[in-house]
């Protein structure tokens, strides 16, 4: 009897997903924004935590690679959404933020019933249940999760349009405004991935 009541609640465990959604590259000035959406039931969100799921902020780069085909290999399902740069310069950093995390919501294979979204700020066209976590990739797994999958996604996007924009070493910085990138910016001038929005407020542009 007490066997049979183990595996139902193992059961209805195995049934109850958490929806984390997180952004990644919203204070970068070159490149997209990204946003990546993870779905997880209780015992795969246990077995993410064993292997090191934690904030993407607090992983080497290493440790955030190693861990992408853990976690895609057990959630239940996933999407990943951009905003280019043009479109961060037409319609500003938060709409274009909420466009990536709409683009990554439609790729999943059916709509959350209830979605946590790391950050104050709630997602305004979501038409839906969510809540607002600040620090939620350092609390939920399944913001953890996306953190991860948004970071090293974005990062191997830097590192392929390092051959195409060398000179700012984009492979290095990733898109991020460091002194060095703004001094590169002040010698060679923007390309058509640099953030003339985020630039003029340097004035840079």
């Amino acid at each position: 009897m007490q066997e049979k009541k183990e595996e139902g609640l193992q059961r209805a465990l195995n049934k109850v997903s958490e929806v984390g959604l997180d952004e990644v590259g919203r204070g970068a000035i070159f490149g997209p924004v990204f946003s990546a959406v993870v779905v997880l039931n209780e015992k795969n969100k246990f077995i993410l935590k064993e292997f090191g799921v934690a904030d993407s902020k607090k992983l080497t780069p290493r440790k955030r690679k190693l861990l992408l085909p853990k976690i895609l290999l057990l959630t239940s399902d996933y999407g990943i959404g951009q905003s280019s740069a043009r479109e961060i310069d037409k319609l500003g950093i938060r709409v274009a933020t909420e466009l990536s995390m709409i683009r990554a919501l439609k790729k999943l294979k059916e709509k959350p019933s209830e979605l946590i979204i790391d950050g104050p700020l709630l997602l305004r066209p979501w038409n839906g249940i969510q809540k607002n976590i600040i620090s939620g990739d350092s609390k939920f797994i399944s913001i953890a999760s996306a953190s991860i999958v948004a970071k090293v996604s974005r990062d191997n996007l830097m590192e392929r349009l390092e051959k195409k924009y060398s000179g700012y070493f984009i492979f290095k910085n990733k898109g991020y405004g460091t002194k060095e990138h703004i001094l590169l910016i002040k010698k060679h001038g923007i390309t058509k991935l640099h953030r003339k929005s985020f630039l003029k407020k340097s004035n840079l542009v």
